[in-house]
């Protein structure tokens, strides 16, 4: 079973309706004139003395105090700035009103899609408002049961169930949690028909799948305990080791990543189906990965080298005894798929099954075939193709939007996939790959009306000429007349592509007569490889453009206006708020960076931040580099006086993938810095981390404020009366 595609179909399903909204075409908000500024007396944030020298440049760091997060000095700020966020929530009065809404509308039924581990067929289930959705089974014909409940794991909900992988006969289970949103998980293994826990935990594991050979044991990766905060040390020597069943954690072998070998930043191994062979990939960056083999029937067999090299991606779809079928950009930056032999893996005897083509493939596996999802400017075509890559059929779609799924075991007769976009709930289908034929699996049982809203692709030109797609979603009858609040999100990295999916927290936006504007920037992968470069390292400033251009659209085209803009984005969108506000402060009245990489000259001295290096380069790469990356990093280009946006920067303190200190010492900055009545704040979760696995609670909690801070500093005095 795959927690974590389960977890995905999940977030697909959160897509929470409600009552049918009003669609006037009448201001759904009443508005000031200019947003009403509201008093903010900060909390005292005492600089300090560091001062760094990048070739020969000195650069201060004053702030740099607040990187250590153990430390008392650290604990008490986070204190006193959550005081004078939080005071300032508390006088928008509509901030409860919207939380209340959130609520309603999130409470429903969200079902996952079932994967059969022995006699049993497990899905996830959420009832409408748990924290953390439950893990059941059920044999044929016999009613549900449950199995894990991650509600039950710690006293608040922050412990999440990170994977659940169960071994070849489905008799024994080993699962992952993450505790406080951290990345470090504890491996717990159990029987899987009594529940009872079989031997002591795995502790300290980290970036890891759990992959078993048989019913003996598994492999998983992890870096030695950091020396300092585990939460901010560098680590950047991942291994991969084998647990057999009944042996101690200390004694587990370490099979690819020693001491004494090459150091790799993130190791990873998978087990084919079939047990035979264990496929390792090894990097030093987030893009590209070398490319091991090991025979698993042969004792003591070595590892095959297949691609030494690291600079294209590799990712096992499927096998069939030493046929190993490989999705790769290896000369072919929108991907084809592959076969590589085990038994003569040289490159000249490859065998191509699925071509690259003009748009971006992915490819995925079930019943015996072949699932190629292709990405047509951000939405998706799916082909079915049997294992010699001759195509069987192209499957109907219920709608224009994001499919996700089509992934099973070889056994399987009946796969699943989800379907949603911006204005439709997610809902999960069973395929007949023998037929083709879809029938609905789970549909949402609630009363949102997807008709009463429209969703518009538009191409928008940026700053060098390149045409940029941008998906506009919002209520049907909404008058185009410049004074629409306006939420513009934004990625723009790692070759991540934002494909259409609904969310309850838009719908909400949507209903109180908002605008959801989504750009496909340059370095997200919706158009392959190419589309990726063209957006990292000393291109890096091409994201940003693309994205000032999204506004400048949307308030040239009437959809809001500079005053009702407001832009938000979380990690490396994060990173794409702070360096669109600081350098164009004018554009965007709000401005909601999230657990952002926001200090551009030290983000590699973090836990895994080197393996960015890929998309941004480093300060001690060349001066070059160091200066590209001064000259756009949020945190040194806070000038003195500049009337920046209305600001809520948002972190966990447990964020152990991008620091809390960039955030921290980004709002130091805009708070010492910043002219005019705008406020700057910062909301920290405590016992949080980059985002995965947080309650329901806390995320209902967290859309709420920043909705109320949005319209309340866009002077919204009232929320519609229906909503």
């Amino acid at each position: 079973m795959k927690y974590l595609a389960l977890s995905a179909i999940t977030l697909a399903l959160l897509t929470a309706c409600g009552p049918k909204p009003d669609t006037a075409a009448a201001p759904a908000v009443a508005a000031a004139a200019t947003p009403a500024a509201t008093a903010v007396t900060y909390a005292v944030t005492n600089k300090g003395t560091v001062i760094d020298t990048y070739f020969e440049t000195q650069v201060a760091d004053p702030y740099r105090w607040l990187e250590d997060d153990r430390s008392a000095e650290t604990g008490d700020w986070v204190k006193a700035q959550n005081k004078v966020t939080f005071d300032y929530l508390a006088q928008i009065t509509y901030r409860e009103q919207i939380k209340q809404r959130l609520t309603e509308l999130w409470n429903y039924e969200k079902v996952g899609t079932p994967s059969t581990e022995g006699a049993y067929s497990y899905f996830s289930k959420n009832d409408g408002l748990q924290n953390q959705s439950v893990v059941y089974r059920q044999k044929a014909g016999a009613e549900a049961e449950l199995f894990l409940d991650p509600n039950t794991f710690s006293a608040d909900a922050t412990t999440s169930l990170a994977d659940l992988q169960f071994s070849d006969d489905g008799s024994i289970a080993a699962y992952a949690i993450s505790e406080g949103g951290s990345d470090w998980r504890k491996v717990i293994v159990i029987n899987a028909e009594t529940k009872e826990k079989r031997e002591a935990e795995l502790v300290d594991v980290k970036f890891s799948g759990i992959s078993w050979k048989g019913n003996e044991g598994f492999f998983y990766s992890s870096y030695d305990k950091p020396t300092g905060s585990e939460l901010s040390a560098k680590t950047d020597q991942h291994k991969l080791y084998y647990h057999k069943l009944g042996t101690a954690q200390q004694d587990d072998p370490v099979l690819f990543g020693a001491v004494d070998a090459e150091k790799h930043r993130y190791v990873g191994g998978q087990v084919t189906e079939d047990g035979q062979y264990l496929i390792v990939t090894a990097s030093n960056a987030t893009s590209g990965n070398k490319l091991f083999i090991k025979d698993l029937t042969k004792a003591d067999s070595p590892f095959v080298t297949v691609d030494a090299e690291g600079t294209a991606d590799y990712q096992l779809v499927t096998s069939v005894g030493s046929k190993l079928y490989f999705e790769t950009n290896l000369d072919a930056p929108n991907n084809r798929l592959v076969m590589i032999d085990a038994t003569k893996p040289a490159k000249d005897q490859w065998v191509v099954i699925i071509p690259e083509t003009k748009n971006v493939l992915s490819v995925s596996k079930g019943s015996g075939f072949l699932f190629a999802n292709y990405m047509v400017d951000a939405v998706s075509k799916v082909q079915q193709f049997d294992l010699d890559g001759k195509l069987v059929r192209d499957i109907l779609l219920p709608g224009v939007g994001s499919v996700g799924g089509f992934d099973g075991k070889a056994k399987d007769t009946v796969l699943y996939y989800s379907f949603t976009n911006y204005n439709t709930p997610g809902t999960s289908y069973a395929f007949n790959p023998q037929t083709g034929e879809s029938t609905v699996y789970f549909k949402p049982a609630v009363k949102f009306n997807s008709d009463d809203y429209e969703s518009k692709q538009v191409f928008y030109t940026s700053k060098d000429g390149t045409k940029v797609p941008m998906i506009i979603t919002h209520k049907k009858g909404l008058q185009l007349d410049g004074t629409n609040p306006t939420m513009l999100y934004g990625y723009g990295g790692f070759n991540v592509s934002l494909t259409p999916r609904f969310s309850v927290s838009n719908l909400v936006w949507m209903e109180m007569g908002g605008i959801y504007a989504v750009p496909n920037l340059r370095g997200g992968g919706e158009y392959g490889k190419d589309w990726h470069n063209a957006g990292i390292q000393l291109k890096k400033q091409n994201v940003f453009d693309d994205f000032i251009a999204a506004g400048e659209y949307l308030v040239a085209n009437k959809y809001t206006s500079n005053a009702k803009l407001a832009i938000s984005g979380g990690s490396n969108g994060g990173l794409l708020v702070g360096a669109v506000m600081t350098q164009r402060p004018d554009l965007v009245q709000v401005a909601l960076p999230a657990v952002g990489v926001l200090d551009m000259l030290r983000y590699h001295t973090f836990t895994a931040g080197a393996g960015w290096g890929y998309d941004y380069g480093t300060a001690e790469q060349s001066k070059e580099m160091f200066e590209y990356l001064k000259g756009y990093s949020p945190v040194h280009n806070v000038k003195q006086g500049v009337a920046y946006p209305a600001t809520m920067v948002t972190t966990g303190d447990h964020d152990d993938r991008v620091v809390p200190a960039h955030s921290f010492k980004f709002a130091a900055e805009l708070q010492a810095k910043a002219g005019g009545s705008n406020p700057q704040l910062i909301r920290i979760e405590t016992n949080a981390g980059h985002g995965a696995g947080t309650p329901v609670s806390k995320t209902i909690e967290q859309a709420a404020d920043a909705f109320g801070f949005t319209l309340h500093n866009m002077g919204v005095k009232a929320l519609p009366a229906k909503m």
